[in-house]
């Protein structure tokens, strides 16, 4: 049982909190392996805001100038990844720190402008959209017991980076090893709906019409259209769940599936 973690940053912001993303990594690879891909955005934000520079987004998307693209790289693939990487090596894990520029694990395209909910076209700037297919690293090191840590940085094939968005990328890598389980884990507890309820399930159908209608919204918007890709992709079990207690497994949050009667 091969699982996909996307971790938000938000999980990751101290060393306590690390310590708990780690002893569910920990489940996870008891339970049959486990790829985790990470984001850091709050981080980023911190660090563009001492300098100056104001965040920018659009439905949940980072726009990434160079300025912003270094910050990214040296917040994900230095301080968080490797960071993390040591909290589950100490904690027995055999981690190993990875960029989707590692072994062309990430190959990218730019991605085109986006047209966002609002109707507006938006260019993302040095943001690159994983391209299907990957290097074998990944599931090389799978096969050895090892679990590779993502920081969310793809390459071009003329060996330019570009900012991926983490779900973007925990998608892609789901596809790429064949996994049994992508788990999206932040500090919400699932999908809301209108209500401010948390959806126990969403089909593609359901799914769709809350990003059409803006129910869904902001990052929301990127974690579904990351879900229904991994679905799209051979992915059987594809949850979004509050990752705040390290619990992934039993977390309660939503399960995207493919049609309403699937199971949940």
């Amino acid at each position: 049982m091969i699982t996909v973690l996307k971790l938000g940053g938000e999980l990751l912001e101290d060393a306590a909190a690390m310590r708990t993303a780690a002893a569910g990594v920990g489940a996870l690879v008891a339970d049959g392996g486990a790829v985790v891909v990470h984001g850091g955005g709050r981080a980023i934000d911190a660090d563009l805001r001492a300098r100056g520079r104001a965040p920018q987004f659009v439905d949940g998307l980072r726009i990434t100038d160079e300025d912003t693209l270094t910050t990214v790289i040296g917040v994900l693939a230095g301080r968080i990844n490797t960071g993390f990487v040591a909290t589950l090596v100490a904690a027995g894990v055999k981690a190993v720190g990875l960029t989707g520029a590692d072994a062309a694990t990430a190959v990218c395209r730019h991605a085109p402008e986006l047209v966002s909910t609002s109707g507006q076209s938006i260019n993302l700037g040095l943001v690159g959209l994983p391209e299907h297919g990957g290097a074998p690293l990944l599931t090389d090191l799978l096969s050895l017991g090892y679990v590779p840590v993502l920081a969310s940085i793809g390459v071009t094939r003329d060996g330019e980076l570009l900012n991926v968005n983490a779900d973007v990328l925990a998608a892609h890598v789901a596809r790429t090893v064949k996994a049994d389980r992508l788990i999206v884990a932040g500090a919400t507890a699932g999908v809301f709906d209108e209500s401010g309820a948390t959806c126990a399930a969403l089909d593609v159908a359901a799914a769709t019409a809350m990003v059409a209608a803006g129910t869904a919204r902001d990052g929301m918007v990127a974690k579904l259209g990351a879900c229904l890709d991994a679905l799209a992709g051979g992915v059987a079990d594809v949850r979004i769940v509050d990752g705040r207690g390290g619990a992934y497994l039993e977390a309660g949050g939503t399960r995207v599936q493919h049609h309403a009667h699937d199971l949940v």
